[in-house]
């Protein structure tokens, strides 16, 4: 079972519509939809859910006011300020310290676990996806993404399926390093922008450090092609392939407007430019479908050479 990771230093990138693409292009497909704290991919694909599980993220204290002296010392001693005046605690401030146990005289705090959103396993028009939904305000992002990637196996084991797509989540946090690790390849989608730029050397990064092979979208390139190729002579120093280079068009919101991938909508289109946006993806996808059959070690070799 092949694993590919879709990620980009900012949101807005192109994560989800590429993903979306990949997923109408590839024959033997899981979807995984990692992106939790803001997960949009139900909106092209809209999944039939088949199973849905309730998430506790931190646990949060709960004071027992049968047990509760009001000594104030919880209060005192919490450094968010999650403990009201009337000695009850506020799960949104509380980080779950256990400061406020430790201090207590009289034992009347304990920890509870807490539902901070729920994981599903669906089924849409191109084969299952594990996708999920974090509360708001909610921590524990990346426990929640190792969830979603968990259903991921899962699904692909009950269905027979070769491959698992990851529309990761943008930067390079704790959710961002739950999505990649243990993948076969990380597609990372950059715009020619001088943000862009800087967080795709991150992305880079991250990719690097956890010796995890690493290709390159860039999403409208001709918005500013001289950045387009300050970010391939930057990929080309890295031994890191630029795969495609997508121009801008608003395809891929009209496409959304209508539930659609970009290759979907593209199949009833009669203007030439959309066309060839979606055989580019197409193209992209080619590239990819290829390297995640070679060997693995051919792929990690630029990564061994940076030690």
């Amino acid at each position: 079972m092949k694993q590919l990771t879709i990620i980009s230093g900012k949101g807005g990138t192109g994560k989800t519509t590429l993903t979306a693409a990949f997923a109408s292009l590839a024959e033997n497909a899981v979807i995984a939809d990692c992106d939790v704290d803001a997960a949009d991919m139900h909106l092209i694909l809209k999944p039939l859910i088949l199973e849905k599980e309730d998430y506790c993220g931190l646990e949060v204290a709960r004071i027992d006011p049968k047990l509760c002296i009001e000594c104030g010392k919880c209060r005192e001693f919490c450094k968010h300020g999650a403990v009201t005046e009337k000695f009850e605690i506020d799960p949104y401030s509380c980080e779950g310290c256990t400061v406020c146990i430790i201090v207590c005289p009289n034992g009347a705090i304990s920890m509870e676990k807490r539902i901070s959103g729920q994981a599903f396993s669906s089924e849409t028009r191109f084969g299952p996806m594990a996708h999920a939904q974090l509360g708001i305000g909610e921590e524990a992002s990346g426990k929640l993404v190792s969830v979603v990637r968990s259903n991921a196996k899962e699904l692909a084991e009950q269905y027979n399926k070769d491959l698992i797509i990851i529309d990761g989540p943008p930067g390079t946090g704790c959710s961002a390093i739950a999505s990649i690790t243990g993948t076969d390849l990380i597609l990372a989608v950059v715009e020619p922008t001088v943000s862009g730029i800087h967080d795709l050397k991150r992305v880079l990064e991250l990719a690097i450090h956890f010796m995890i092979p690493a290709v390159v979208c860039i999403n409208k390139y001709d918005i500013n092609e001289e950045n387009t190729r300050l970010i391939e002579k930057f990929c080309t120093k890295l031994e890191i392939p630029v795969l495609g280079k997508l121009p801008y068009n608003d395809i891929a919101t009209k496409a959304m407007l209508q539930e659609k991938t970009v290759i979907e909508y593209a199949k009833n289109s009669e203007l030439a430019n959309e066309n060839e946006f979606a055989n580019k993806i197409r193209e992209i996808w080619a590239e990819i479908a290829d390297r995640l059959i070679e060997d693995p070690n051919e792929l990690n070799e630029f990564n061994k050479q940076k030690g």
